[in-house]
């Protein structure tokens, strides 16, 4: 019988769609859930569940018996938390027992899901590539810093202990099963339910979400080592990602440019209001601080290497507007 391969943070958004690849292309599939994890994304999937928090040696070590490859997908994608210190630890700490439980296990090849989160921007707007790496004490926010420290803990555990693990970046995903929803899913919630009005001068590198889950594929046959690939889509700016949101719910787009340093009153605001609520809030400061870069970046190393291939993303931007329609998180109806 063939090994199983063992995914975490498969409930997720990311891990959900890499799951679903695998089981598609016939690869036994184990999934490492919380206890209180949402299971709304493993309705219907044909796979094994086995619950456990993955900073627990003991539950990784469970898991991971008698697997033969891993895809750790698992983060904590926040960009704020009352305590900004449990993102790092939970991304930080958690990729280090993973990591470990995967050497002891012995197992034979792993796919690490980092982030472009982990590369240096550059304020010209020019796409930013694998050669790129930013400085952990640079980056903005706790999340940013945390993928950071966990991707160089990873290349570290490859050069010095022989880790077996291919790390793939990948930019922005959007599309289908945004259950959380991400921060940019929330983005495209508000705005498809005509709730922004202005915005700010910034940009994303915008990707399906199956794309990226195809890349996580390929980076597991084709991938080198030790080596860092970037799985991103199209760059676009957020006037005309606001805009293409309008035209698929018959609305106008909104015109309105606002600067940056008149928003931050109200993401102070926002953030004491959370800290009462424990609800993360919409606008943040370190959301801010990142939209003074156009966050673009270049696919052309997976392209190469791994053949790996991203559709236009107004088609990932139709996907994701439908399932939010169809889940409920978009209010008001279609003009």
């Amino acid at each position: 019988m063939t090994a199983p391969v063992l995914v975490t943070g498969v409930s997720g958004f990311v891990g959900s769609a890499v799951a679903r690849q695998l089981i598609d292309a016939g690869h036994p599939v184990r999934a490492l859930v919380r206890s209180t994890s949402p299971r709304g994304n493993l309705e219907g999937l044909d796979l094994e569940i086995v619950e456990g928090d993955l900073r627990d040696p003991a539950a990784m070590a469970n898991a991971l018996r008698g697997v033969g490859h891993l895809f750790h997908v698992a983060a904590d994608y926040r960009l704020w938390a009352p305590d900004p210190e449990e993102i790092v630890r939970a991304n930080v700490e958690g990729t280090r027992v993973v990591m470990q439980a995967a050497l002891a296990a012995g197992v034979e090849r792993i796919v690490y899901t980092s982030s472009v989160a982990t590369l240096a921007l550059r304020l010209d707007g020019v796409p930013v590539d694998e050669t790129a790496p930013q400085d952990p004490a640079r980056a903005i926010g706790a999340y940013k810093r945390s993928k950071t420290l966990a991707e160089r803990l990873v290349e570290r555990m490859v050069a010095d202990d022989g880790l077996p693990a291919v790390i793939v970046l990948p930019s922005t995903p959007i599309g289908r099963r945004d259950i959380k929803p991400t921060p940019t899913g929330r983005i495209i919630v508000e705005a498809a339910s005509g709730r922004m009005p202005a915005f700010i001068d910034t940009g994303l590198n915008l990707v399906h979400v199956d794309d990226v889950a195809a890349g996580h594929l390929a980076a597991w046959r084709l991938g080198v080592v030790g080596q860092r690939y970037i799985l991103g889509g199209q760059d676009v700016g957020l006037g005309q990602m606001l805009a293409d949101i309008a035209a698929l719910m018959g609305r106008k787009p909104p015109t309105v440019t606002l600067p940056r340093q008149a928003i931050y009153p109200f993401a102070y605001a926002a953030e004491a209001i959370a800290r009462i609520t424990k609800r993360e809030p919409f606008a943040t400061v370190d959301a801010l601080r990142m939209a003074k870069y156009h966050m673009f970046f270049s696919s052309a190393k997976a392209e190469a290497e791994l053949g790996y291939r991203a559709r236009p993303y107004r088609q990932a931007l139709a996907d994701a507007v439908a399932w939010f329609r169809e889940a409920g998180h978009i209010s008001g109806k279609r003009s």
